[in-house]
């Protein structure tokens, strides 16, 4: 038995830029000297702006590629012995979703023909939906543990199987000790061994502390989607002395929703609406602003947001920071001690919090400076990467 593990990662698309988390992941393993293949749903995003980026997508094998039909996608006994415990999550889903979740799960054995070769000894998916789908029936095809890391939409709002995901991970990643009681929740008698905590970390080299913004400028980056609660930022803007601004960076489907109500607000002049934007575009933003602020809310479909990635590299940038009050980012965010919490949806508490950080800033510093500890001691890529290797150890020395 070898001691050194060659994972596959699975993404919905890898490399995609605003899933820093996957990515650095990946990379970061790689640097350790760990093999590492990436296979992608869906194609990877072009022009990502960055070398190493760039490689990672040329390297991406397709899952929905040739062989998918047409040929058996491995050696027909391996198909016998592995088609079922991926196959059953079938009975899990809504009738209408079979076919979908029968083509990925034939996704992944088509997947395992095309790395067959490459001595894979490990398949590990991030999102809990599609991407295990495919990595479990993968797996299973090539005889090797599977794990995978659950999130946000793909636990709540797009939630596949997930039961039987449960049953076969070797382990499956918590983003935070909330999602550990979770996946308890769905499937009881889950060790803390299969639960290891895994954050999504940040690398500190790379996000450096910057001095404080004296003029009240606001940041907030993330998809235009209603669990961001950038409508509850806007109509707090409105409340706000007129020299405050607000850049916000991200796309999404609120877009014209969202410029609408800036527009009905009276404060189109007062936000710069970005767009999208590569990581490193966001990480020099940060160093321009007073503050910045993600009001998280539980859209109406059930979605919300698990721990999101860019409060962390915020706070490791030594901004101060304001966030909705989920219970997944209490981990991170100690209301009054390393950043301000509101209640999500509240506008009127939103304005005051902003009001009184914008005319503060002794106290931004100091909710910076404990943020940035924070994110140094529990969210940092590097201690991350310990626990992620040492659950891949454990599941080898398990087989």
């Amino acid at each position: 038995m070898s001691d050194q593990d060659h994972i596959l990662y699975v993404g919905a698309q890898l490399p995609k830029r605003s899933e820093t988390f996957v990515y650095r992941e990946v990379l970061g393993l790689r640097d350790r000297g760990v093999p590492v293949s990436v296979a992608s749903v869906h194609p990877p995003e072009a022009d990502l702006g960055d070398p190493r980026l760039e490689g990672l997508a040329r390297d991406a094998v397709p899952v929905y590629g040739r062989g998918i039909r047409g040929k058996m996608a491995v050696p027909l006994d391996a198909c016998r012995a592995a088609w079922w415990r991926p196959s059953r999550g079938v009975f899990e889903t809504p009738l209408a979703y079979w076919p979908k979740h029968l083509l990925q799960t034939e996704a992944g054995y088509a997947l395992a023909r095309r790395v067959r070769g490459r001595g894979i000894t490990h398949v590990h998916a991030h999102m809990a939906h599609v991407p295990a789908t495919v990595a479990m029936s993968c797996a299973a095809a090539l005889g090797v543990p599977f794990s995978f890391t659950g999130h946000a939409a793909d636990l709540f709002r797009d939630r596949s199987a997930l039961r039987t995901k449960l049953e076969q991970a070797a382990f499956i990643a918590c983003i935070s000790h909330w999602h550990r009681t979770f996946y308890r929740s769905v499937l009881p008698g889950l060790t803390d061994a299969q639960l290891p905590v895994v954050r999504c970390g940040v690398d500190l080299a790379d996000f450096a502390p910057v001095a404080q913004v004296a003029e009240p400028r606001l940041l907030a980056v993330g998809r235009l989607v209603a669990k961001k609660g950038f409508d509850v930022l806007i109509r707090a803007l409105a409340t706000l002395p007129a020299d405050t601004t607000l850049t916000l960076v991200g796309d999404g489907p609120e877009d014209a929703s969202l410029r609408s109500l800036a527009v009905e607000m009276g404060v189109d002049s007062q936000i710069t609406f970005a767009g999208a934007l590569p990581n490193d575009a966001v990480r020099d933003l940060m160093a321009d602003a007073a503050v910045f602020v993600l009001p998280c809310q539980e859209a109406a479909d059930g979605d919300r947001d698990g721990i999101p990635v860019v409060l962390m590299e915020a706070m490791a940038r030594g901004v101060c920071v304001v966030s909705g009050d989920l219970e997944t980012i209490r981990e991170l965010v100690a209301d009054k001690i390393g950043g301000v919490m509101v209640c999500p949806g509240a506008v009127d508490e939103l304005s005051d919090a902003l009001a009184g950080l914008l005319a503060d800033p002794d106290q931004r510093q100091r909710l910076a400076s404990a943020g940035r500890d924070r994110v140094a001691e529990e969210f940092s890529l590097e201690v991350n990467l310990d626990r992620l290797q040492a659950a891949f150890a454990n599941a080898r020395l398990s087989r």
